[in-house]
């Protein structure tokens, strides 16, 4: 009997050594959005409601620029951050416990890659396994460092060639980290080695609109189902399902899109925010004929437009409630310029407005609900409901309790059935302007950070209720991250550790 219950002893110590070592601990937050880009806190804890550079602050520790959120393995803190004036790209290491800088290693990029004004190069959240932390900066490629700041590999990469800059973030799955590289020179999806740094298996990326590549800045999420883990991606043309084991596809869903938010699971589905320009009436206005620019812009009377000429209040796309992140149709010069003699002629013009018109006509956007399984395209049978209104852009949708919440521009939640896609409200938070971080959840609270630093927090359910709308006087576009009893949230200059 003594040697059993020794027996039973020794298997339980040894099964639990072999878990999962985030779903063991309420401290871990190992990548973007925590545990697979979910946003979900570990259940049990305690989180605050009201909060702000005066309330609630258990610590605040002033950081560079950035846009990378939180990731936490323990009482390590992982961030990235960019000095503007030395253009110098760095990784940061914070004590969870007061929050001071044990190290910050510097990036060996040699030229910053360029962005839109409301982006920064530090804006890939770190991932990490417990062992070693995994950083992507656009501007160089892959960093891996180990706890105490030593590096065990680097990864150069091409550097960034995007309209807006990064935005994606590495993912760690097993003994493979996951990068999402779509945009130009090598649009592809990568999976390194995560002890070594080499490359495992790579896909190529090679979608196209409008006659050229396009950008995509989502991250990857692994979707584990039916005993087959499946990474999925969210590109400007499809979302695409690949076999994590040696990178082959197994299915797409149709979906023209921004490509900037990451899938989340949940309730057996996967909920993906297909947002596509110009869905919401006013967003794009009708573009001029031909002649109208030419009367207006042709300088030399050439009878053509070149890249000085072009005009400079012509936009793709243009946010109603937010100043300052429009999409200048002249980014999109190279592309109309189809035959690249640096002219826009009057048979290009006319092509770019007809394939405009066509991709507006075909494309399918709006927050979908997708079904395990299926092998290619599986657009029109495993797509189980889709709401079109009010769709997110940059922030990811969030599964909390049977729900799935989304903010967009200007404040707007929605929160609807995960199962049935049943809206059960759509209000205005009460706090305005961009949107960029995601909404993370915990302890029936919901977190939705505005750019111009307002944090709402919302109770989770089928009422529209406000708990609090904290301002921190700072401007936030980084995710916060939510463990042991705490809400971690970086804004403009500072990381701020907050707890009732």
């Amino acid at each position: 009997m003594i040697v059993a219950t020794s027996l039973r002893a020794i298997v339980v110590c040894v099964s639990l050594a072999l878990a999962p070592r985030e779903a063991d601990s309420n401290c871990r937050w190992p990548q973007f959005r925590g545990p697979n880009a979910m946003g979900v806190a570990a259940e049990g804890m305690k989180l605050p409601t009201y909060f702000g550079p005066a309330k609630n602050v258990v610590w605040k520790t002033p950081l560079p620029l950035g846009h990378s959120s939180p990731c936490i393995w323990d009482d390590r803190i992982f961030l990235t951050g960019f000095d503007s004036a030395a253009k110098k790209l760095e990784t940061l290491c914070v004590d969870r416990r007061n929050g001071q800088i044990l190290w910050r290693r510097d990036a060996p990029a040699r030229q910053i890659e360029k962005g839109h004004n409301f982006n920064n190069p530090a804006v890939s959240t770190p991932a990490t396994d417990g062992e070693r932390v995994y950083v992507y900066f656009g501007s160089f490629g892959l960093l891996c460092y180990d706890f105490n700041g030593k590096e065990q590999w680097q990864k150069p990469l091409p550097r960034v060639q995007t309209a807006f800059g990064t935005a994606t973030s590495p993912v760690v799955a097993g003994e493979l980290l996951l990068l999402n590289c779509e945009f130009q020179p090598d649009p592809c999806l990568i999976a390194v080695q995560t002890r070594t740094g080499e490359t495992q298996w790579k896909q190529a990326r090679k979608l196209t609109s409008l006659g050229g590549p396009v950008d995509g800045y989502a991250t990857p999420v692994v979707w584990r189902h039916d005993d087959v883990n499946e990474v999925v991606l969210h590109g400007r043309m499809r979302l695409t399902a690949y076999d994590l084991k040696d990178g082959k596809e197994r299915w797409t869903v149709g979906a023209t899109s921004s490509a900037c938010s990451t899938p989340v699971l949940g309730d057996g589905q996967l909920y993906h925010a297909a947002h596509g320009f110009g869905t919401v009436e006013g967003e794009v206005k009708e573009w001029p004929p031909f002649d109208a620019i030419l009367k207006d812009y042709d300088k030399n009377k050439d009878g053509q437009i070149s890249a000085t000429e072009f005009p400079t209040d012509l936009y793709l796309f243009q946010r109603l409630d937010v100043s300052g992140t429009d999409l200048p149709l002249r980014w999109l010069f190279r592309e109309i310029d189809a035959n690249q003699d640096g002219q826009v002629s009057r048979e290009e013009w006319a092509k770019f407005l007809d394939q405009t018109r066509e991709i507006g006509r075909q494309q399918l956007v709006g927050l979908l609900a997708i079904k395990p399984g299926g092998h290619g395209d599986v657009t029109k049978t495993h797509v189980s409901w889709r709401e079109q209104r009010a769709i997110s852009e940059v922030p990811s949708p969030l599964c909390y309790r049977e729900r799935v919440y989304m903010v967009r521009d200007g404040g707007i939640v929605s929160c609807l059935d995960a199962k049935t896609g049943q809206l059960m409200y759509r209000e205005r938070l009460g706090a305005s302007g961009a949107y960029f971080s995601s909404p993370v959840a915990g302890d029936g609270k919901i977190y939705v950070a505005s750019q111009l630093g307002v944090v709402v927090v919302l109770a989770a359910g089928d009422r529209f209720t406000v708990l609090a709308r904290n301002d921190l006087g700072e401007s936030i576009q980084a995710t916060p991250a939510l463990v042991d009893g705490k809400i971690y949230v970086r804004t403009e200059k500072h990381l701020y550790a907050f707890a009732e």
